[in-house]
């Protein structure tokens, strides 16, 4: 949606100076870094020929973060909290390349995984790590470097590591940005089913079909300690991947890509705090001939898991997983050959690292978060834009 608002922006800054300047001013607030020296040896693409979209011929796979940076306006936010840096949200978002499908594939932050050694901007190496949380990639990579390059560019390798598909770019945005980009849009409807209050994220919120303002969805996407949830992160992604397909759902139906005012305050707030490895052209190209992929074929997922077998506040991926990542490096419909969705089953097996197998003898950690639930089956908890009306 953002990079499709880019692209009409750039067609009508040909009718005039001031449109044109309002184009550079949106284009200059991306904050645009290059990573590639810091990824080392990783998969390739065949050359594909140029077209309109520089990706054209070709399936498209970005890593979509959340920062959970204090910097700034981000700690009155979020609150001051001491040292480091960390990404509790990282989607794997798949454009097909006939740009019929996106699907967005959630990654728990408390998987166990592979984490790889890491280059950093400041030229030091991050150790390797055969089992670790996922989560902890993007933190090495800020310890070591001290910048959003060598946190994202890390989590990217980690990424291809344990799942065998190619990263092609990375974009991530922290708090200030994504309330800001909902308050562009007016806030959001969305069905709280029941009372929450969660101190921790500051919200306070009660059951029914709300409008959410920017501050609350923000609260909304974070809250993990109300009185309905479980305290894990499992349940905090569903909650995510709700208020994302909500404000796609109202992106769309208010035609907002078509509202010359409502289309540039969404698209001031939406690059403003936004850093990523693509270009403008980039962006714009993939959503231009992307621009015909209709709701029923936006999917949303969270990767099949169970609970690790050393630590009950810990989770694995299951062989399920395998089959989705390996369906999305196919690109064929990721839900295809799974036990919900029986069709043709994967052919190119993942790399070893999509599962992660306890190390033996290791001390399970206190049980100070809730038990996850019981194994996932594929499929289970995907859902499409159409299946998610957001209202109650």
């Amino acid at each position: 949606m953002r990079g499709t608002a880019l692209v009409t922006v750039a067609l009508l800054a040909f009718g005039g100076t001031a449109v044109y300047a309002t184009y550079q001013r949106l284009n200059s607030n991306i904050h645009r870094v290059d990573v590639s020296a810091l990824l080392g040896d990783r998969p390739t693409r065949a050359a594909v020929e140029p077209g309109e979209d520089p990706n054209a011929g070709k399936d498209v796979n970005i890593l979509l973060l959340g920062s959970d940076s204090r910097e700034g306006e981000n700690g009155d936010i979020g609150g001051r909290v001491a040292g480091g840096m960390r990404s509790d949200t990282a989607i794997v978002m798949h454009v097909s390349a006939d740009r019929k499908r996106v699907e967005m594939v959630s990654i728990p932050r408390d998987s166990m995984v592979a984490i790889p050694t890491c280059r950093t901007t400041s030229g030091a190496e991050t150790a390797a790590s055969d089992y670790a949380m996922f989560n902890e990639a993007f933190a090495r990579g800020w310890d070591a470097g001290l910048d959003l390059e060598s946190a994202a560019a890390c989590t990217w390798r980690t990424v291809e590591a344990n799942t065998g598909i190619v990263i092609d770019d990375f974009a991530l945005v922290d708090f200030a940005g994504f309330e800001d980009m909902v308050d562009a849009l007016q806030g959001v409807w969305l069905c709280i089913p029941a009372d929450m209050d969660d101190q921790r994220a500051k919200l306070h919120i009660t059951a029914g079909n709300k409008l959410l303002d920017g501050k609350t969805a923000l609260a909304y996407a974070r809250s993990r300690h109300s009185q309905v949830s479980d305290g894990s992160d499992i349940g905090r992604i569903g909650n995510q991947q709700r208020l994302l397909a909500a404000i796609a759902d109202q992106t769309l139906s208010k035609n907002v890509l078509t509202d010359w005012s409502e289309l540039l305050g969404v698209l001031s707030a939406a690059t403003r705090s936004l850093t990523t490895s693509m270009g403008t052209t980039d962006i714009a190209g993939l959503a231009y001939s992307a621009r015909g992929i209709g709701t029923g074929n936006i999917t949303f997922m969270t990767i099949p898991w169970g609970a690790a077998p050393d630590d009950p506040n810990r989770v694995v991926w299951t062989d399920e997983a395998d089959v989705i990542w390996a369906n999305v490096a196919r690109d064929v419909p990721m839900l295809t050959g799974t036990k919900d969705d029986p069709g043709t089953a994967a052919t190119s097996a993942p790399t070893s690292g999509a599962t992660s197998t306890p190390k033996a003898g290791s001390t399970p950690k206190a049980n100070t978060t809730p038990k996850p639930r019981a194994t996932k089956k594929a499929g289970r908890d995907a859902f499409t834009l159409d299946d998610n009306t957001g209202s109650c």
